[in-house]
């Protein structure tokens, strides 16, 4: 009987060691497949960085055009903000936000547009329902979190002016000015 203990203890051995390299082959196998899959989320993330947003694009022209105005004020070309240009307010707006995780939120929002001298007041009543649509528009698609920091806030801005100048064709909008602010 010992003997034929010794005997399967022995043939127990043999089958354990024919496992064990196989295991250790697929254990090496599965850390190297982690291994490339982490690797490429790595490289991917890194791409995904450097990659420009929206956001991105905006703030670089927002700063090609205050170096081009500080190019302008310096060769004096550049009309002074004491006055010049024409101030035409608008109605006040109400408009839904974009909903984020909380609930329903409006902003209720008055401004005034400064126009060049150029500018015809005849252009700026006949387009007001698209100035009116496209400011809406924009206001829509904000969450209350972006325009709560003056950041949005700036940024707002340009979007509005931006939107307004590419519809108009004598003169353009030189800037926007707040006059009212609220989100509810």
């Amino acid at each position: 009987m010992a003997e034929e203990d010794k005997e399967q203890e022995g043939e127990n051995l043999q089958k354990i060691e024919k496992k064990n390299p196989l295991l250790l082959i697929v254990l090496l196998l599965n850390t190297m497949t982690m291994g490339l899959v982490a690797f490429f989320q790595h490289k991917s993330f890194e791409k995904e960085k450097k990659e420009l947003t929206v956001h991105d694009v905006v703030r670089a022209s927002m700063e090609e055009e205050n170096k081009s105005e500080s190019i302008e004020d310096q060769q004096g070309k550049k009309q002074n903000d004491d006055g010049e240009g024409i101030l035409l307010p608008l109605d006040s707006f109400t408009a839904n936000l974009a909903q984020g995780d909380g609930p329903r939120r409006f902003i209720r929002f008055n401004a005034v547009l400064k126009f060049t001298r150029d500018s015809l007041e005849e252009e700026f009543r006949a387009r007001k329902p698209q100035i009116r649509d496209s400011i809406i528009s924009i206001l829509n698609s904000k969450r209350p979190n972006d325009l709560l920091k003056k950041e949005g806030k700036d940024y707002l801005k340009e979007e509005i002016k931006s939107s307004i100048n590419s519809f108009l064709v004598d003169g353009k909008v030189l800037a926007v000015y707040y006059v009212g602010f609220q989100i509810n």
